[in-house]
């Protein structure tokens, strides 16, 4: 059963106030989005066609190992970036920040190889999971523990072309 917790329009909102807190922070300079596939790229298109600033896109896919409900914080790239981001404002453009695992080894990734600025964009950010010390940038919408899908956000590939993002609840 699919509970609604944020509906498109709120989505919009949360998406047009990032993208202008983004460009107030950069001007008019450059920014390589870098969207975190697969989750993210609803997020990413509905964002960079706010922003007025000149933009690329660039696409990263990572792999998280361990049980299904938790990563373990070892992360195997299967789709890195196509150009080098040495110098360029970058911001990694991220569907949800859990236990922030994941994120912070991308983090630590992208910072070697010589971004000017390096900031994360999180449409979620769900605290109540969160197992290290990570801080988006950037923040659409909180919420509370609870497994969402849509926009762009799945389970089991599912759920994806939903326009709200919704809470699984287990029917009892």
């Amino acid at each position: 059963m699919l509970k609604p917790l944020f509906t498109k329009n709120e989505i919009g909102d949360a998406v047009k106030r990032l993208a202008s807190c983004i460009e107030n922070d950069f001007g008019d300079e450059e920014i390589l989005f870098v969207c975190l596939l697969k989750g993210s790229f609803i997020f990413l298109s509905d964002l960079i066609r706010c922003i007025r600033n000149p933009s690329t896109v660039d696409f990263m896919r990572v792999s998280s190992y361990g049980t299904a409900m938790k990563s373990k914080g070892e992360v195997t790239v299967t789709k890195d970036l196509e150009e080098s981001i040495e110098g360029k404002n970058v911001i990694i453009v991220e569907d949800i920040i859990d236990s922030g695992l994941t994120l912070k080894i991308i983090k630590k990734m992208l910072l070697e190889r010589g971004p000017k600025t390096l900031k994360i964009c999180a449409l979620l950010d769900k605290r109540a999971r969160r197992e290290v010390e990570m801080e988006g940038d950037y923040v659409g919408l909180t919420i509370d523990d609870g497994f969402v899908v849509g926009y762009g956000i799945d389970y089991a590939e599912h759920y994806r072309n939903l326009p709200d993002i919704c809470v699984i609840k287990k029917d009892k």
